[in-house]
């Protein structure tokens, strides 16, 4: 079957098997190798990519069924400004060990602080809850999107707010 759909921001058409998951397709047909293969069952959380803006596990949906969608990978958020505040914490915090996991915990953690659902560290663990690591413990990645949030926040509480500024003559 014919799709045609956007993966990061650029259209793609692409013959594909009505079997394909969107994570064969993303990481064998456009090299976008981010999206890694865990469980392969939904469970483990490293394939998770958006689509349509929503988090989804990209190795229980079949590419056939992205047809018309958006659909971003890691690649695709690497200068977004909530992924790169992510990306600074979990360096600073040590929010990864092997790094299997990360790009599935970035999509995530990407959502969550993007819906405001990273206030707290309870709220944070309950949102990734669907992560799975294997390797740090969860507490430095908690830490590293919580500080990622802060960060976010303080910067908003700076920036001079956007629009059209008049100047009123002296």
């Amino acid at each position: 079957m014919q799709i045609r759909l956007t993966v990061n921001g650029k259209p793609v058409r692409a013959d594909v098997t009505p079997r394909t998951c969107l994570a064969d397709f993303l990481r064998e047909a456009l090299n976008l190798t981010a999206t890694h293969l865990g469980c392969e069952h939904g469970i483990c959380g490293a394939c998770t990519v958006t689509l349509n803006g929503q988090p989804v596990r990209a190795c229980l949906t079949l590419a056939v069924a992205c047809d018309g969608y958006e659909v971003r990978t890691l690649e695709g958020l690497l200068t977004d400004e909530i992924m790169l505040a992510l990306r600074d914490a979990f360096h600073r915090h040590h929010g990864l060990q092997c790094g299997f996991c990360t790009p599935g915990m970035l999509v995530s953690a990407r959502d969550l602080i993007q819906r405001g659902r990273a206030g707290s560290d309870s709220e944070i663990r309950k949102g990734l809850a669907g992560n799975i690591c294997r390797c740090t413990g969860y507490t430095d990645i908690v830490k590293s999107v919580r500080k990622a949030a802060e960060a976010l926040s303080e910067a908003d509480k700076v920036r001079p707010p956007s629009g059209n500024v008049s100047t009123v003559p002296a």
